[in-house]
């Protein structure tokens, strides 16, 4: 009678996983949090790169609307095209190219062309793990 009721209520006893079911369970969290870290990566690389992308041009047109409008081509046209007179009054020549020169526009096209020179750093230093994100999610 005792065997009868094991057998009926056998079913009701906890199922032990198979071996290493939790190994491979924590290993797919481990997976899924990667795949989401390198997305969010993948997305911050983007956004920069995009940004500098078109700051750098913007950058450019200010950079050289600046130089056009501070004097500073002039300076430098007059003591190549009169070298004599450059060597003579070279500490005035410099000083009035250093104070002429355009100061925001350089500061921004050299902040713009290093975000971008960063952002690439960044990508082909962590290209592996972008990679490995992209070819799993696209396979």
């Amino acid at each position: 009678m005792r065997q009868d009721f094991e057998k009926l209520f056998s079913h009701f006893k906890p199922q032990e996983p198979p071996a290493g079911l939790f190994d491979r369970i924590i290993l797919a969290i481990k997976r899924e949090q990667e795949l989401r870290h390198t997305k969010r990566l993948l997305l911050g690389f983007l956004f920069l790169l995009v940004i500098s992308f078109i700051a750098t041009p913007l950058s450019w047109t200010m950079l050289v609307s600046q130089a056009g409008n501070s004097g500073i081509l002039y300076f430098i046209s007059t003591a190549v095209s009169d070298f004599r007179v450059f060597i003579t009054l070279w500490q005035d020549f410099g000083l009035a190219i250093l104070e002429s020169l355009p100061i925001t526009g350089i500061i921004a096209f050299t902040i713009s062309i290093g975000v971008a020179l960063f952002t690439l750093r960044l990508f082909l230093h962590r290209k592996r793990l972008l990679w490995g994100y992209l070819i799993h999610n696209f396979s």
